[in-house]
């Protein structure tokens, strides 16, 4: 086995990476949308321990040394590609809730690609395709790693021999606004997967599929049938009782007429509005309703995030 190369002291990389969406109603585990709410992250290679420093969401709870998920995955991704930094410095500014259905995992699985493949010589960096396949397998799924990596919306799969995952971009209406609806409450996805069945009746996959299908057609062509595109069976029903306020919200707002959908694996409720001001009509909503539950809640408009993960500066050292 060859000998790893070193990364000179002083190469540092800052990337952002969206948070995204996944599912979108009954695109389980393979529809994804990129939102505009942004990590940071800043990745220096240092003649010393490894160090973290975080602020914004996590902040006095994130580990601060080795342990910390973005610097251990930094790590294991240059070993991988051949190289070894002596000490890794992370400097993150966190944007995207934890445990709210917001691919804040995802996010931070990329983010540390990401930043360690921009820190190597760029003749040698792989291409987008080939990091969808090393951020999913770590992530385990790719609905919110491709959306994350690429921007925008794309559906996902997995290579019918099962030793990958393969990704396509949607196309988006123009007219498209996601509004998301984050409680001050957190769920974790192994969580909310336990609450999944195991199995679930012909007619309820045949009903998913249909609906899965109309709304990459609602997505790109008639955001008008957004409402009916969006009806889940598979999994909002069967985590409802884990999440009974975000229930609530997506009944109350899918009454009066706005795509409402749980958000990854919840608890956020995502929205797509589409129109002059519907996004504004849709939070207003939103905002109206969560109000009675007595919880806590950030209602946003941030649009979609055209870009995906982005390294924002660099300096070879």
């Amino acid at each position: 086995m060859a000998a790893l190369r070193e990364l000179p002291v002083g190469a540092e990389s800052v990337v952002t990476v969206p948070a995204t969406s996944a599912n979108i109603g009954p695109g389980f585990d393979s529809l994804g949308l990129a939102v505009e709410l942004r990590d940071e992250v800043r990745l220096s290679v240092v003649d010393g321990p490894d160090r973290a420093s975080v602020t914004g969401e996590g902040a006095g709870t994130l580990p601060t040394d080795g342990s910390h998920l973005i610097l251990r995955l930094a790590h294991e991704h240059l070993g991988l590609r051949g190289f070894r930094a002596p000490g890794l410095r992370l400097s993150a500014v966190n944007r995207i809730p934890h445990a709210r259905g917001l691919g804040s995992s995802a996010a931070a699985v990329v983010a540390a690609c990401v930043a360690a493949e921009a820190l190597l010589p760029e003749e040698e960096r792989l291409p987008t395709a080939a990091l969808l396949d090393a951020t999913a397998r770590r992530e385990g799924h790719p609905d919110n790693v491709a959306p994350a990596l690429a921007g925008g919306a794309s559906v996902s799969w997995t290579r019918d021999e099962g030793d990958g995952f393969e990704t396509a971009p949607l196309t988006l209406h123009p007219d498209l606004t996601p509004v998301i609806a984050i409680p001050d409450v957190q769920l974790s996805t192994r969580a909310a997967r336990a609450a999944l069945p195991a199995t679930v009746p012909h007619a309820v996959a045949a009903a998913q599929a249909g609906r899965a299908a109309l709304l990459v057609h609602a997505l790109a062509a008639a955001p008008e049938l957004l409402l009916p595109a969006t009806r889940d069976w598979l999994h909002q029903d069967a985590r409802a009782a884990a999440m009974p306020d975000s229930a609530a919200l997506v009944a109350g707002l899918r009454a009066r007429g706005h795509a409402a959908v749980v958000s990854g694996a919840g608890p956020t409720v995502l929205v797509l509005a589409h129109g002059a001001g519907a996004g504004e009509e849709a939070a207003a909503a939103a905002r109206a309703l969560t109000a009675e539950t007595g919880r806590a809640w950030r209602v946003l408009v941030p649009g979609v995030a055209t870009e995906g993960a982005r390294v924002e500066a660099l300096h070879r050292g």
